[in-house]
């Protein structure tokens, strides 16, 4: 499964801090129909991700039911991200 959404970075100050982008509901649906098939636990979504020419490899977190992606350092700083920005985000399931 392959999309592609724009959502605003984020910043959560938790135990441990970290950036993170919402995936909408209609992508949260269509995730959670393959969730069984890729999750590791707690409902985690292994993916690839990428936004402009930056690709990394995460998971996805569920959270208030919807997902979230985490935005690593490198790649704020790569594709000159900020708090409040729309981001267009790339995902690729991974099994």
């Amino acid at each position: 499964m392959n999309f592609e959404f724009s959502g605003e970075l984020w910043f959560w100050k938790g135990p441990a801090p970290w950036h993170f982008i919402t995936v909408p509901e209609e992508g949260c649906d269509a995730l959670e129909e393959s969730a069984a098939l890729v999750s590791y636990g707690w409902g985690m979504i292994p993916v690839a991700a990428r936004i402009g020419e930056t690709r990394w490899r995460t998971s996805l977190f569920p959270k208030d039911g919807r997902y979230v992606v985490p935005v690593k350092a490198h790649v704020r700083r790569a594709e000159g991200l900020e708090l409040g920005d729309l981001v267009t985000v790339r995902l690729d399931l991974e099994a």
